[in-house]
């Protein structure tokens, strides 16, 4: 039983209870850190293929490849059947492409790790660059966040708004 001190009250908790509760505490918001951390970045994998504006294929060392789906963002489409090819989206994949294959690049996990297509999710960073924040500054892709993976949302929608302001790419170009 857990009494409260008040003024010069005793409590029913000692110092030796409150220091193991201290530490107990303590090492669970580190080893909650640290988890954190090794989460968020996975290993560096190079870039073999880019499918389109926001979708990659990489290729780890150990030989195994996975197809990435580029978080943040959504560039117009150019392989989709249903859709068609969109307005700059022949530009958006292009640059991706020009900028991305034969590259190394950093991954960073958000909350979601798979879409429904078994797509990896991740950030992409290439020379320490957000690479989602370049297409959109550029205005080769909107900003688009499918909950819960939020992690660089105000960042994005920010460059997305200087690239609206500015009138570049497909802001300029697509009705």
């Amino acid at each position: 039983m857990l009494t409260v001190a008040h003024g010069g009250c005793r409590t029913g908790m000692g110092r030796r209870s409150l220091r193991s509760l201290a530490l107990i505490a303590t090492v669970s918001a580190a080893g909650w850190w640290a988890g954190a951390q090794r989460q968020a970045t996975e290993p560096l994998v190079r870039v073999i293929e880019a499918v389109d504006g926001d979708t990659i294929v990489v290729a780890f060392d150990d030989g195994r490849t996975d197809t990435v789906r580029i978080l943040g963002v959504d560039t117009p489409e150019t392989k989709d059947p249903e859709q068609g090819v969109e307005c700059f989206g022949p530009e958006a994949a292009a640059y991706t492409a020009s900028q991305l294959t034969g590259r190394v690049v950093e991954l960073e996990r958000d909350v979601e790790l798979r879409d429904l297509y078994d797509r990896r999710l991740a950030y992409v960073s290439v020379d320490g660059r957000d690479f989602s924040e370049e297409l959109l500054r550029r205005g080769l892709a909107r900003f688009l966040v499918i909950d819960p993976n939020r992690a660089h949302a105000r960042d994005l929608l920010a460059a997305e708004l200087t690239a609206r302001r500015t009138n570049r790419g497909l802001w300029r170009a697509c009705d």
